[in-house]
């Protein structure tokens, strides 16, 4: 991925964003494949180096990840096209379109969760991220129906060991730019163009 120094997202900045935006694709590769296994997944980020997720065991990934254990896990959000005739101070008839979006990509060391009593704290720690207000009782992995349900699945701890962030919201437009498109995202107000407005603004 291209990250441009006014692209480039700070540590802190990135882990923000990633605290509430908890759903992105894992992929894993593996030897003498041609394609790697891409499996969507709702995570937890315990905001320093940990991500948790689990998967259903019948996933194809996991081949992969016993034979090597590590994975790409890539989250995208907040995009949105800007249009030619926006994305310039001159002649709209020339301008030149672009994308604006968030991404965060983690490179990291993957550990399989297998053992009942680790995958019931594992999902207890999910649980308590996406329903903190829920009415679901904690997981037992001795009583019903976590016993019957938890071989279903296995766990994943992902240790982050490499990051490539960028967050492309005209960094290397001038203010005036930024504003004007500012305002047209606003008008619209399409699908993430509040969104894409939010970061375009704090990022001025």
């Amino acid at each position: 991925m291209l990250i441009h120094p006014w692209d480039a997202a700070s540590n802190e900045e990135w882990r923000e964003w990633l605290s509430t935006h908890d759903f992105g694709q894992l992929i894993a590769g593996g030897a003498g494949r041609d394609l790697p296994v891409v499996t969507p997944a709702h995570f937890v980020f315990d905001g320093d180096s940990t991500i948790l997720t689990h998967l259903a065991r019948p996933n194809p990934i996991w081949p992969l990840l016993e034979e090597h254990p590590r994975a790409l896990l890539t989250v995208v959000d907040d995009y949105t096209y800007i249009r030619a005739d926006w994305n310039t101070s001159g002649d709209p008839a020339v301008g030149v379109p672009t994308s604006y979006y968030a991404t965060v990509q983690l490179e990291g060391d993957v550990r399989l969760v297998d053992d009942p009593e680790a995958k019931a704290a594992l999902l207890d720690k999910q649980l308590r991220h996406f329903e903190p207000d829920g009415a679901r009782a904690p997981v037992s992995a001795s009583e019903a129906p976590g016993r019957r349900l938890l071989p279903g699945i296995r766990g994943i701890e992902f240790t982050i060991t490499g990051v490539r962030a960028k967050f492309k919201f005209g960094g290397n437009k001038t203010a005036e730019d930024r504003s004007r498109i500012g305002d047209r995202l606003a008008e619209r107000n399409g699908r993430l163009d509040e969104e894409a407005l939010t970061q375009l603004r704090r990022r001025g």
